[in-house]
Formats: structure tokens, C-alpha cells, sequence
């Protein structure tokens, strides 16, 4: 029996996209709804040089305010290896490789519903999406 998958929220989808635009790599969602965290999304993806972290920031923040979701706060500024925006419900999180490495939120949090966007390097499409139980 195949377990149900509930829907990713269309701001959330609009976010994985907008990272996708810019080359975001290794792009996983956490869904941390129940879990008794502090959001109900992680959305999670490496970048490979300062620009384009702040290109992936960007981004997301313009195609999230378009669709009327505001940014609660951003933390990191350009040269940090981590940079995260808070939108409430959803927080994304951009690091380096490196940094990706050595925080491993999906570690941290591996009791979460994980679903990835694409293998590193290959470009899959948001339908692409694999999904995994936690």
C-alpha cells in the first residue's frame, strides 16, 4: 500500500522553482508539519560560489512576494557559507557544499517526510520530485 502524500503548498513549490531557476543543487524539502518544530517547512539547497547564493536568495524572496508571501528576515550576508530566509511557515536554507556538510540539517531532522528535487548535477524538473519517509 503506497502511504499518502499530502501536497506541497503552491508558495513552497514557487520556492523550489525559483531555486531550480538558479542552479540550486541537491534540493531537498523537509516536512516538519507535527513535528513540533518551529515552521513547517525546510527547504534546503547548495550553491557553489558567493554570487550564486545570493542569486538563489533573491530568487525566491522576489517569487514568493509576488505570490504575497513577505519575508519574516534574512540572515547571512554575501561571502557567509549559509543563508537563510524566514518566511514563517517555510525556511529556506542556501549553503556552500562545505557548510551544507558540516550543519546537516537533514541529519538534525531526519525524523522529517523528505522530499529531494533532482539529483546533484543533473538539472531534474520539480515534477521530477522523488519522495522518501523520514
Amino acid at each position: 500500500m503506497t502511504p499518502r502524500i499530502d501536497p506541497i503548498p503552491a508558495h513552497v513549490r514557487a520556492a523550489i522553482g525559483a531555486a531550480q531557476d538558479k542552479q540550486a543543487e541537491d534540493i531537498v524539502l523537509l516536512d516538519l508539519e507535527g513535528l513540533g518544530a518551529f515552521t513547517d517547512y525546510f527547504l534546503i539547497c547548495t550553491g557553489f560560489s558567493t554570487p550564486q547564493l545570493s542569486a538563489i536568495c533573491d530568487a525566491v524572496e522576489e517569487k514568493l512576494e509576488r505570490l504575497g508571501h513577505r519575508r519574516a528576515r534574512r540572515e547571512g550576508k554575501s561571502g557567509n557559507d549559509w543563508m537563510l530566509l524566514d518566511f514563517g511557515g517555510l525556511i529556506v536554507h542556501v549553503f556552500t557544499e562545505r557548510a551544507r556538510h558540516f550543519y546537516d540539517l537533514e541529519r538534525l531532522w531526519r525524523i522529517a517526510r523528505r522530499v529531494e528535487f533532482g539529483e546533484s548535477r543533473t538539472g531534474n524538473s520539480l515534477g521530477g520530485a522523488a519522495e522518501a519517509e523520514g
